[in-house]
């Protein structure tokens, strides 16, 4: 086979295991706010073992450090808030909610990656709107509270996607992504006590371990679906285009609404007009790497550390 080929079939290998994520969240029995800290715990203790990190931290400025420390907290606020959402909705719904980070970003990212502002890419944003709308309008009322909080979750995503971008390229992707991941738990073992107040919904006990079964979804989830697609992906993305990187990441709320129809009966709880709002959304997201330029990928790690589409100029 050849390499190109094989990196096609190794990228989509990556996005449809990331699709997984919504799902192991569902099945998940933790409140958001555990299992996010146990996945970030999980996978940023794997990556201190490993020599290469520690040299790369040592060779981080401290200010640099404290960049990417406060990136690390805005993917714990995302990945808490994206569990939120499959534990107030489901996991098709927080899945399509990830596709309004297109939108968001289209406004965050000339403002905090001092990129050029592109109409064209606020004109797709504005595209998935409808789509939201039908969305929103083919659910049960029980589930809208958690499409919101899917939106806030596509909102960080913009955010630590957009601050990446801006500090790329300026420490080890192993590096960054262990020192993320760790600043990502410390936060939420910040936030635990007051999450009982702020968000009763995803509050939950950090210090008890969590049962037979979901310590084997934990594993599955920081395991299979963050460390291994991270190490494929960055093998897959030494002999592929950007353009087709984006384009099977964009499929990742495809893979995820498909496994939670399979494996979790959700259009059982779901409309045709909920469907009707997916297509716009992700024709908007499917046409956007077809119309913008050539992009390279910076920090492919970041592909792993969030539901998200991080491919930048």
């Amino acid at each position: 086979m050849q390499s190109t080929t094989k990196a096609h079939w190794q990228i989509h290998f990556c996005v449809l295991l990331w699709g997984f994520t919504a799902i192991l969240g569902k099945l998940i029995t933790l409140p958001a706010l555990p299992l996010v800290w146990w996945r970030m715990l999980l996978v940023a203790g794997t990556l201190m073992l490993v020599p290469r990190v520690w040299r790369g931290l040592r060779a981080l400025p401290p200010r640099l450090l404290l960049a990417y420390a406060g990136v690390g907290a805005l993917v714990a606020l995302h990945w808490l808030t994206f569990y939120g959402a499959v534990k107030l909705a489901n996991a098709s719904v927080a899945a399509t909610c990830m596709a309004l980070a297109t939108v968001f970003i289209a406004l965050i990212e000339p403002l905090v990656a001092r990129s050029r502002f592109s109409w064209r890419e606020l004109a797709l944003g504005v595209a998935v709107l409808p789509g939201v709308a039908l969305v929103v309008g083919g659910i049960p009322d029980g589930m809208r509270v958690g499409v919101a909080v899917g939106a806030l979750s596509a909102l960080f995503v913009a955010c630590f996607g957009s601050l990446n971008k801006r500090l790329v390229e300026r420490a080890d992707p192993l590096t960054v992504t262990a020192l993320e991941l760790g600043a990502g738990t410390l936060t939420l073992t910040l936030l635990a006590p007051l999450m009982p107040l702020l968000f009763p919904a995803f509050a939950g006990s950090l210090l008890t371990l969590p049962g037979l079964h979901d310590a084997g979804y934990l594993l599955l989830l920081a395991f299979a679906c963050t460390l291994l697609p991270f190490a494929l992906s960055l093998v897959a993305l030494r002999h592929m285009s950007a353009f087709a990187a984006q384009l099977a990441v964009n499929l990742e709320p495809v893979y995820a609404i498909a496994l939670a129809i399979l494996l979790l009966g959700e259009q059982h709880e779901l409309t045709p007009r909920f469907y009707a709002g997916v297509a716009i959304i992700l024709a908007a997201v499917l046409v956007y790497p077809l119309l913008s330029r050539p992009r390279r990928i910076v920090h492919p790690e970041n592909l792993a550390s969030g539901e998200a589409k991080q491919i930048a100029d």
